[in-house]
């Protein structure tokens, strides 16, 4: 499957960057509503969880419940705590560092070997 040798080993710590880069952008590139900067964040958090669980060879429920908690502190940061966009971002960032790079990155099986061959489902 294409998206298992794109991401390669690391698909946790990819999509995560790339979650984190998304976040980013959106709060202090083109500066959206602190709304939007949340609805942006929780989707990134949710969407990553989700590809992460799709993408890793087994324990891929733990990376979309990581996902999942993710995007729900999103949404409590605007609807309970009312944070600005760019504080919001700075914690997801924090967040998305300790959910897929080390809670989720040591608990799932890359979906290929070092030697970039795909692992059987």
């Amino acid at each position: 499957m294409k998206t298992r040798l794109i991401l390669g080993r690391e698909p946790s710590v990819i999509l995560g960057a790339f979650a984190i880069v998304v976040q980013f952008v959106s709060a202090f590139v083109i500066n959206v509503s602190q709304d939007t900067q949340t609805a942006i964040n929780a989707a990134a958090a949710a969407l990553v969880g989700f590809i992460v669980a799709y993408a890793v060879k087994d324990e891929g429920t733990f990376a979309a419940f990581v996902g999942l908690g993710q995007a729900a502190m999103a949404l409590a940061m605007n609807l309970g705590l009312h944070w600005s966009g760019d504080k919001q971002t700075a914690f997801m960032a924090l967040f998305t560092i300790v959910g897929q790079f080390w809670l989720v990155r040591d608990r799932v099986t890359a979906p290929v070997t070092r030697e970039g061959l795909r692992l059987a489902a």
